[in-house]
């Protein structure tokens, strides 16, 4: 009966962790180490991961049922999102690696995984999304865990708007772009804020805002009538009519409109007048474009011969083109001398062309080594730099 009774201080030490304990513990270590960032709700039951994606702020929650880890653990999402990995609501992780968990599996990982994800194919926010089922504990009886036999938990009911909420409790302040935790119990479907604007003031399209006159809550006029004279009053629509044609509200109302229109007028008569210089003004900017592209072709052809250009001459071509022409002085004094060897030549020829062909050819070779002195102190000296 130890399992029932709790064992006291005097009739010995308390029972160690479980197997099923211990791996739960080692799962929740690995997942607290490879997440700094993640919240715990509800011990050793319910973690939240927050993340942010393309402005996105996403939260994911991570719920441990009673049986974690032979049971699979529930990952959800808050808010919705289209992915491929969610079901069709968006709210809870459908991957392989969620579906096909077992004991062995590393939740640390899993989730890394999911995050890899959504990073790779960026989620979609599903529009018109305001609630998400988190779970908490409940001191009401209410399970802090979802069934394995029951399908997930519905969306608690919408509050209604015009019934005021007392506030019961302090609720700690949640952390940024998240909505706040209760103490237990599901988040509810709150109504948004609606923007409060003047009664009478239209905004319009262009951003200008036009103040209606105020209607007095008393007309003098009709204040004076019996119940029988409005009520024939409101059976004759003619004078019902005439009645409010004469009202000074909308009498002020047809002349700013009147006025409205006459400025509407007057602007589009100086649109059109301007007209003319804003095509020829675009024409311009036309013309200056079109020669803007000429202009970066001729650099651009420009740019290329200069490159041509400036490889040709560069150190390293000039050795080559040094190196080439010394081998072909050599080999016409060569020549000269297989002549001269077989009579062809006569000797003071023979003399003058072979000293001249072979000075080029030393010269040659002599600015050749040296150019390639200089190239190789060069690039010894931009090594150390």
């Amino acid at each position: 009966m130890n399992w029932f009774f709790p064992v006291s201080k005097s009739s010995g030490p308390l029972s160690p962790l479980t197997s099923l304990q211990q791996q739960k513990q080692r799962q929740i270590d690995s997942l607290k180490a490879a997440h700094s960032s993640i919240t715990e709700i509800q011990k050793d039951v319910e973690y939240r991961l927050p993340f942010t994606i393309n402005n996105l702020t996403i939260s994911i929650n991570i719920l441990l049922p009673p049986q974690f880890p032979q049971e699979k653990p529930v990952i959800s999402v808050y808010p919705p999102i289209r992915h491929h990995i969610m079901d069709k609501q968006g709210e809870y992780v459908t991957s392989p690696l969620i579906n096909n968990f077992t004991m062995h599996s590393d939740l640390g990982k899993i989730i890394q995984c999911v995050l890899d994800e959504f990073w790779k194919n960026p989620p979609v926010l599903i529009p018109g999304s305001t609630s998400f089922p988190y779970l908490y504990s409940n001191p009401s009886g209410r399970p802090p865990y979802i069934s394995q036999g029951f399908p997930f938990l519905p969306s608690y009911p919408p509050q209604e708007t015009n019934r005021s909420v007392p506030v019961t409790e302090t609720i700690p302040p949640p952390a940024p772009n998240f909505p706040a935790a209760p103490s237990y119990g599901l988040i509810t479907d709150l109504p948004l804020p609606v923007p409060v604007t003047e009664a009478h003031s239209q905004i319009g399209l262009n951003g200008f805002g036009y103040k209606m006159p105020d209607i007095p809550e008393v007309f003098p006029e009709l204040s004076e009538l019996s119940v029988s004279q409005l009520s024939d009053m409101n059976d004759q629509e003619d004078v019902l009519l005439k009645q409010f044609v004469n009202l000074p509200q909308l009498k002020q109302v047809i002349t700013d409109k009147d006025n409205l229109v006459q400025s509407i007028e007057e602007l589009a008569k100086k649109n059109l007048q301007l007209e003319p210089v804003l095509e020829t003004k675009r024409q311009a900017v036309l013309d200056k474009y079109e020669q803007l592209l000429h202009m970066k072709a001729a650099f651009e052809k420009k740019m290329q011969r200069q490159h041509e250009l400036s490889e040709s001459c560069s150190a390293s071509a000039l050795q080559v083109r040094l190196k080439i022409a010394a081998h072909e002085a050599e080999e016409e004094s060569d020549a000269i001398a297989e002549d001269f060897l077989e009579g062809k030549v006569e000797i003071d020829d023979f003399l003058s062309s072979f000293m001249e062909k072979r000075m080029s050819c030393h010269c040659r070779r002599a600015k050749e080594e040296k150019l390639q002195h200089l190239i190789t102190m060069h690039n010894q000296y931009h090594a150390l730099l």
